[in-house]
């Protein structure tokens, strides 16, 4: 049965060498905040646990303390198995400057994997990846000079190739639920989403390890439904209650976001018009009634903010990949948050529909492509990014539209009277010849007949069998000086045509 503990008695049970597993998302979601804390103040005092090999799928922390910034000093890890970095810039420095072991998983094979190990199966099959940088016969996932160790083999079944993630023992979690009972069944019911909670804690169990989770009461026996349980007590080791708890670093407690309760909402104003919004507003006219969509981190968000200020979220089944269905999607730092959801299942499960092709549509980021159709989100200015589910989600969905700003650094950009006015161009290119770590294949793409859109605020692209196409130009600009000059491949024309007025209001 589960024992109840302090915090600092809960981390003692992480030992040294251990390989840990955290779940979580950005903005504080189903973060164990104060486990985070604890094991932090834990080594700074005493210098334990040591040599850690800290396993994510998605980005955790704030940028600056939270989430994975606490495991960020020497000494204390030694490798991170991350799905998205951004959130600790510290951690990213120490991978760039070979200070750890630096690896990347796509995030819906890290969720899912962790279910494999679970199973005692051989790993995760699955073709997620294939042509990228965790391909082995590319990068192997490896973020750094420092970084040896194999995450994936290439196998062939029915004379077709997939990539074979390989299973490793998880020795302790620490995980974030809402209530546990007297027995130590925990509740996830005041959770914004449920991501791979459970498929975490029964792979450290399954490993022999340690299952260790906060929660923010205590109840008897008897008083959770059997149906509110999600991690149930026999695979829990430690619980400790955080009575302060919150559901996210903005958010005390909203049970309209953890599906509690539905609560009207009053519409939200339009965003304010940007360079952003432009590559947001042509995106969009790609959305069709009744489709399965996805929104990715950044511009991709500012599309979910428009469909929500025209009261137009019923139109779509709008999905996140922590599980997460319907209701008016949170952007920025809450990407990954939804108000009034209309359903919460686990990540795992997620990615099992986003794997098999459940996607109609996805809306993606991009921080450079080149002209075979490859895109890079993952590595960019030496620093790794990580690719959270963009991987799972780009490879899988029938259209793919990667939106982006043209360049970047120092544009001077705006909209007058639907037309595109340039007054000076950034200085960093994002067309180019060569991405420097490809997360979308452009040719894996092509062979599984993907329908793949490229957005920026000056020109629209297509990928198709013979190459990339320019398929739109934005009104009020050259052609020759503002777009094809200014990219560093050539891309094929066929008369394209202005880019719709409507962008440019």
């Amino acid at each position: 049965m589960a024992r109840f503990v302090t915090a600092a008695e809960a981390v003692s049970l992480v030992p040294d060498d251990a390989t840990l597993g955290l779940v979580g998302g950005g903005g504080g979601l189903c973060e164990a905040m104060l486990l985070h804390e604890a094991i932090e103040t834990r080594f700074l005092e005493t210098g334990h646990p040591r040599n850690l090999t800290v396993v994510h799928a998605l980005g955790i922390g704030d940028r600056r303390k939270t989430g994975m910034n606490r495991f960020a000093h020497k000494g204390m890890v030694s490798a991170v198995i991350g799905g998205h970095w951004v959130w600790s810039p510290e951690m990213q420095r120490m991978a760039a400057e070979n200070e750890i072991e630096a690896y990347v998983l796509p995030g819906g094979v890290a969720m899912q994997l962790m279910r494999e190990i679970a199973a005692g199966r051989p790993g995760l099959i699955t073709h997620v990846g294939l042509g990228t940088f965790v391909d082995p016969r590319v990068e192997g996932g490896r973020m750094n000079d420092v970084s040896r160790r194999d995450l994936a083999a290439v196998i062939e079944i029915d004379s077709t190739e997939y990539l074979r993630y390989l299973p490793f023992p998880v020795n302790a979690c620490l995980l974030k639920g809402s209530i546990a009972d007297e027995e130590g069944n925990v509740s996830l019911d005041e959770e914004p989403a449920n991501v791979d909670s459970y498929a975490m804690a029964a792979a450290v169990h399954n490993s022999g390890g340690t299952v260790i989770v906060q929660v923010r009461e205590k109840v008897s026996a008897g008083a959770l439904g059997a149906r509110q349980v999600r991690i149930p007590s026999a695979i829990v080791d430690a619980i400790v209650v955080d009575p302060g708890q919150r559901q996210g670093y903005d958010i005390v407690y909203d049970p309209a976001i953890s599906g509690q309760k539905r609560v009207a909402e009053a519409r939200p104003e339009p965003p304010a018009p940007s360079v952003r919004q432009i590559v947001a507003r042509r995106a969009r006219l790609e959305l069709r009634d009744g489709m399965v969509v996805n929104y990715g981190f950044g511009i991709p968000d500012e599309i979910a903010s428009l469909v929500a200020a025209d009261g137009e979220q019923g139109r779509y089944y709008q999905t996140i990949e922590h599980g997460t269905y319907g209701g008016t999607l949170l952007t920025g730092n809450l990407f990954g948050y939804a108000r009034n959801p209309s359903c919460m299942i686990d990540g795992p499960s997620q990615f099992d529909f986003y794997s098999g092709g459940g996607l109609d549509i996805a809306f993606l980021g991009f921080g450079e492509f080149d002209g075979d159709g490859n895109v890079n989100a993952s590595k960019l200015g030496g620093l790794p990014v990580g690719p959270g589910g963009f991987i799972d989600i780009a490879q899988n969905a029938r259209k793919v539209v990667f939106c982006g700003t043209f360049d970047a650094k120092g544009a001077d950009i705006r909209a007058d009277g639907g037309k595109l006015a340039i007054e000076k161009h950034g200085a960093v290119r994002k067309l180019v010849e060569h991405v420097r770590q490809i997360t979308f294949s452009g040719a894996q793409a092509i062979r599984q007949g993907q329908d793949i859109l490229y957005v920026t605020e000056r020109a629209v692209f297509a990928l198709r069998e013979d190459g990339l196409w320019l398929t739109e130009v934005a009104p009020g600009i050259d052609l020759r000086a503002d777009v094809l000059d200014r990219m560093d491949f050539e891309v094929k024309l066929d008369d394209p045509k202005p880019m719709p007025d409507s962008c440019f209001i």
